[in-house]
């Protein structure tokens, strides 16, 4: 079928859309899925693709990629949410958002038998088995399993006891039996009922409610204390000196706040990862979270990503939601679930506990990449500066220019050269003024940027990428002057970062750009101009250093290089040669000498 005509059917489908919530599915001329999406009003939304330019150029690569659609309605929002996701997953389309996090985390399962297990596993298995957690470190799934062991003996082993089991006595008593790590389920020494008693405490202390087991244990030891059954209410006393113990240890937010989810979400301008943690709180104590790493594909709002993350704890975890606390509420309907947006109190502080484990889980994978892929992160830093500095390449190698001088005196000017993000100091280049006259910085950049380019082009050496100057608009306007005139204006991309706000100048803007404070970008930046900084002012100091001690040694005529070396590594300074008597300084370098040095530093 032609294109045109290919259209002109698209076209009639979408006017055929209802105005009713729904999911929509787009494909490319093979019949491949390439976007699954939602939407309160599908006529609307699928409508907004095709009327206008999108600012992405990934959306609008999808949109020229389109070659048919399907749609489903749905009661609601929320019905079109679950159905969006659970499509995502099955097809996979190459435009969607993608949620990266692909890992097995470990559970703790017990069993649906007639005497339960208890057991740590990374396999969700619907047998009847009742499933807590996930956790996020097996460290703490295997502390909870250890703590539940030591609180109650049940059985590790995976015999099939069952009724019959038992009537044909085919049980044999083993050595966690005889270690008191068991009570002989395989041979019915203890009771189902009594050993479940025991299951419905272990699922206390995993659902969180450690209060109410604490209360029930130490009501228990009292009654069997005052029937005079002292070692068993020892018994209980330990399991209670150990839950306690536990209690302690675990994350209690507020005994004010009850059950309640938590969503916290941390983005970045530096990368399209977006990560959204998710915390469950049960009386007052946290007892479930997990972090999701989003990576944006068109262009999804941090409400849109909420939405996702709250549809895949749902199917993942079987959470039903009732209250849950956000930064911001998300724009799906969702009748059943209350949206609380805490302003203070321990709502916000629980709030903010969710958007910091979000954030660490970023500093990790980042640290992570660091480590074990540091070609992806470089590629990664280097892109995002390539945006945000609006280059049309990679800037592989950045120079930054620094000019010093103290009250017009020894002017120089610094240059530092970064490659590849990191300093290459073989590199870096000081400059002293020759053609200014006075302390004037603008004239003194465009001298520096003049002899270093015109240099580089005559040794075909590689220009660089990116030029950052140190200063406003003022230096980097000399920049731009000194790069036009020799023929580099175009060529070469150049900022200047102002040091008050850390604002970054570009040319023929007067309103400049605030980049997002934790960026790598503005770091690498920042980086670049201390160490120019650093630098210029190393090599400044020097030169008035040298001025100072050398300067009147040099106007006196007969005393050279070797005499005055000597002087000033005996007295150290020119001050103290003034100070010493004649004969101290004959007793270092002769008495003729010795008059010529005190007659010229007396004049």
């Amino acid at each position: 079928m032609p294109k045109h005509q290919k259209s002109e059917a698209l076209r009639e489908k979408i006017s055929f859309l209802p105005d009713t919530p729904g999911v929509y599915t787009y494909y490319d001329a093979a019949g491949t899925v390439i976007y699954v999406g939602k939407a309160k009003n599908l006529k609307r939304r699928v409508s907004s693709y095709f009327n206008r330019t999108h600012d992405v150029l990934r959306t609008n690569l999808l949109v020229r990629n389109i070659a048919d659609m399907s749609y489903i309605v749905v009661p609601t929002e929320q019905d079109a949410l679950n159905l969006e996701n659970s499509m995502i997953k099955e097809y996979k389309p190459r435009y969607n958002v993608l949620l990266k996090d692909d890992k097995s985390y470990p559970w703790i399962a017990v069993t649906d038998e007639l005497y339960p297990r208890v057991f740590l596993t990374r396999h969700h298995v619907k047998n009847g088995s009742k499933y807590y957690g996930p956790y996020t470190n097996v460290g703490v799934a295997k502390t909870m399993i250890e703590l539940i062991r030591e609180l109650y003996p049940l059985r590790t082993c995976r015999l099939p006891i069952t009724p019959e089991f038992l009537r044909k006595e085919q049980g044999r008593l083993c050595l966690q039996y005889h270690i008191k790590r068991c009570k002989g389920c395989c041979t019915g020494l203890v009771s189902p009922e009594e050993y479940q008693r025991n299951i419905d405490h272990v699922k206390q202390i995993l659902r969180g409610e450690t209060g109410e087991l604490l209360a029930y244990l130490k009501e228990e030891m009292g009654k069997l204390a005052a029937e005079l059954r002292f070692e068993e209410a020892q018994e209980l006393k330990e399991r209670y000196r150990l839950l306690e113990n536990y209690r302690s240890k675990s994350v209690i937010v507020s005994q004010t706040v009850g059950d309640v989810d938590v969503f916290g979400i941390d983005e970045s301008d530096s990368d399209q990862d977006v990560y959204v943690n998710y915390m469950h709180v049960r009386h007052g104590a946290v007892v479930r979270s997990v972090t999701l790493r989003y990576r944006r594909s068109l262009e999804e709002t941090q409400n849109e990503l909420l939405a996702y993350a709250m549809a895949e704890i749902k199917e993942t975890l079987g959470v039903e939601y009732d209250e849950v606390i956000v930064a911001a509420a998300p724009e799906v309907e969702m009748p059943e679930v209350t949206f609380t947006v805490p302003r203070r109190g321990d709502k916000a502080k629980l709030l903010e506990v969710s958007q910091r484990n979000a954030r660490q889980h970023r500093v990790d994978d980042l640290k992570h990449m660091a480590k074990h892929h540091p070609e992806q992160r470089l590629e990664k830093t280097l892109e995002r500066m390539k945006a945000d500095f609006r280059l049309s390449e990679l800037p592989r190698h950045i120079e930054c220019f620094d000019n010093s001088n103290i009250q017009g005196t020894n002017p120089v000017a610094s240059c530092v050269v970064f490659k590849n993000a990191k300093p290459s100091k073989r590199d870096y280049r000081h400059f002293n003024i020759k053609t200014v006259e006075g302390p004037d910085d603008f004239a003194s950049m465009r001298e520096v940027l003049t002899r270093r380019y015109t240099r580089l082009m005559a040794e075909g050496e590689e220009l660089p990428q990116l030029i950052v100057v140190d200063g406003g608009k003022g230096q980097l306007s000399a920049a731009v002057e000194a790069l036009d005139a020799i023929g580099l204006r175009g060529k070469i991309a150049v900022v200047g970062i102002a040091k008050r706000l850390e604002e970054i100048y570009f040319p023929g803007d007067s309103v400049p750009l605030y980049i997002d404070k934790n960026s790598e970008s503005l770091r690498i930046v920042q980086h670049l101009r201390d160490e120019a900084h650093r630098f210029g002012i190393t090599h400044h100091r020097d030169r008035r250093s040298k001025s100072a001690i050398t300067s009147e040694l040099d106007a006196i005529k007969g005393i050279g290089e070797k005499t005055k070396t000597a002087l000033l590594q005996e007295f150290r300074s020119v001050k103290r040669i003034r100070e010493a008597t004649p004969a101290q300084i004959a007793a270092v370098i002769g008495p003729a000498k010795a008059k010529l040095v005190v007659e010229g530093l007396t004049k």
